[in-house]
C-alpha cells in the first residue's frame, strides 16, 4: 500500500512540476519567485559568512594555475582567432566605423598625458641603449655602403666607380667606422636629449596623423602588416607565457593578494549588495532565468529526459524511512 502510494505521488509531482516548468506564464512565475526569494534570503548573509578567502585561493589556484592547458584549449583559441581573422567582415568595416575620429583623439590626447607614458618616453629616450641602437644604424648602412659592389648589377662608368670606391675605401674602413660612430653618438644623444621635452607632444601627434591617414582603411587592410601565421604565433607565444607565469610564486602571491582584498572590501557586506556592486540587479537574474530555463527545459523534455531528471529528485524521498514514518503515522 505504502509503496503503491509513494508511485502515484512521484507521478503526481512530476506532473506538477513538468507544467509548472513547460508553461511559459507558469515558469516566469517560478523564476521570479525563487529569485526574490533567494534574494530576500541572502540579504541576511555576508560573503565572510558563507565563504572563507582560502576557499576561493583554492578554487582560483585550480583553475589559473593547476588546470591544464594542454590539448584542445590551445588548439580552439587559434582556430578561433584565425576565423576572426578572415572573417569578411573585416574588409566591410572602416577603422572609423569601429573608432570614431573625435573618441580616437580624446583617447590619444588621455594617454600621451598619463604620467606613466611620460615616463616610459623618459626611460626610453635617457636609456644608453637607445643611443646604441641609433650608432649600430647608422655604422651599419655605413659599413654597407662602402662594402657593396654595385658594379655588377649597374653598367657603365658608375658602375666602375662605385666598385672603385668600394676597393679604396676598404683599407681605411675602421677608421671611417671609428669616426661615424664617434658623430653619430654625440648627435644622437643631443638629439634625444633635444626631443625628451617635446617627446610627449610629439608621439600623440604622430599618432593623431597616423589615424587620419588610414582612419578610411578597412580593418581588413591591416592583414598585409599581420599575416595569419602572425596571428597563431602570438597565440602560441601568450600560452607559452602564461604556462610558466602561472607555475611561479610571484602570480600565487599576487592572486591571493587579491583575494584578501576582495574580502577586506566585501567580507561584511551582504550577498544582495555584493551582486549589485558587481552590476547584476534582480531583473537580470530574471531574465537570464527566462532566456536559458524555458528553451534548455523545453528541450530536455522533447529528448525524454526530463521525467528522469525530476523523478531522480523525488524517489528517494518517497522511499526513505521519514516517508514511511509519516505515512505509518497516519
Amino acid at each position: 500500500m505504502t509503496d503503491d502510494l509513494a508511485e502515484r505521488l512521484i507521478d503526481a509531482q512530476v506532473a506538477f512540476s513538468k507544467r509548472q516548468l513547460l508553461d511559459p506564464g507558469l515558469f516566469h512565475t517560478f523564476v521570479t519567485e525563487e529569485v526574490d526569494g533567494a534574494l530576500r534570503d541572502a540579504s541576511g548573509l555576508t560573503l565572510g559568512e558563507v565563504v572563507t578567502p582560502q576557499m576561493i585561493k583554492d578554487t582560483a589556484i585550480k583553475f589559473a594555475v593547476n588546470m591544464p592547458l594542454e590539448g584542445s584549449i590551445p588548439e580552439l583559441v587559434g582556430e578561433i582567432a584565425g576565423r576572426l581573422y578572415r572573417h569578411p567582415v573585416n574588409d566591410a568595416v572602416h577603422l572609423t566605423d569601429v573608432l570614431d575620429t573625435r573618441t580616437f583623439d580624446e583617447l590619444a590626447d588621455a594617454i600621451g598625458d598619463m604620467d606613466v607614458v611620460r615616463r616610459v618616453v623618459r626611460e626610453v629616450i635617457d636609456s644608453p641603449v637607445t643611443v646604441d641602437v641609433c650608432v649600430e644604424v647608422v655604422t651599419h648602412a655605413v659599413d654597407s655602403a662602402v662594402l657593396q659592389d654595385r658594379s655588377a648589377s649597374e653598367a657603365g662608368v658608375r658602375g666602375l666607380l662605385a666598385g672603385a670606391l668600394a676597393r679604396l675605401a676598404t683599407p681605411v674602413l675602421p677608421a671611417i667606422e671609428t669616426g661615424v660612430e664617434k658623430l653619430t653618438r654625440t648627435g644622437a644623444a643631443f638629439v634625444l636629449r633635444s626631443a625628451g621635452e617635446e617627446s610627449d607632444n610629439a608621439l600623440v601627434g604622430s599618432a593623431h596623423e597616423l589615424w587620419r591617414n588610414r582612419s578610411d582603411d578597412s580593418v581588413g587592410r591591416f592583414r598585409e602588416l599581420v599575416t595569419a601565421d602572425d596571428v597563431e604565433d602570438f597565440v602560441v607565444v601568450i600560452f607559452e607565457f602564461w604556462k610558466s607565469f602561472r607555475e611561479t610564486e610571484y602570480f600565487r602571491t599576487l592572486l591571493g593578494e587579491g583575494v584578501d582584498h576582495f574580502f577586506d572590501k566585501y567580507g561584511d557586506t551582504s550577498l544582495v549588495d555584493l551582486i549589485s556592486d558587481l552590476g547584476v540587479e534582480r531583473e537580470d537574474l530574471v531574465e537570464e532565468g527566462m532566456r536559458f530555463g524555458l528553451p534548455i527545459i523545453a528541450h530536455l523534455d522533447e529528448r525524454g529526459l526530463l521525467d528522469g531528471i525530476l523523478r531522480r529528485q523525488f524517489v528517494p524521498f518517497y522511499h526513505s524511512p521519514e516517508f514511511r514514518a509519516v505515512i505509518d503515522d497516519l
